[in-house]
């Protein structure tokens, strides 16, 4: 997927096409929080939403935010270690998550 750095319209559609595309979005209902521009880019391209106001979405945000917490630490992890040892590590923790997976 690719990332932007803002927010709009047409930034949102690109992003909705291409996950439409990768996992086929017939059932989904999207919540959608305070941005404005969300709903009606929803509605106009006939996706199926639900606004929420902080209350189921705290449970998502956590988890989010521990993902985004975790993802810094650990890139800060390997901010001044050579290319090579990096791999090296990446290399290890695939073999060692792969025989974890059942």
């Amino acid at each position: 997927m690719c990332l932007f750095s803002t927010t709009t319209k047409q930034t949102t559609r690109w992003f909705l096409d291409e996950l439409h595309r990768r996992y086929h979005l017939d059932d989904v209902v999207f919540l959608v929080d305070g941005a404005d521009y969300l709903g009606p880019v929803l509605a106009e391209d006939g996706y199926r939403f639900q606004i929420v106001q902080h209350e189921n979405r705290n449970a998502i945000e956590r988890v989010f935010s521990e993902v985004e917490r975790r993802t810094s630490s650990f890139a800060n992890s390997f901010s001044h270690v050579e290319l090579v040892t990096a791999q090296s590590w990446f290399e290890a923790f695939a073999v060692y998550h792969n025989s974890r997976q059942t």
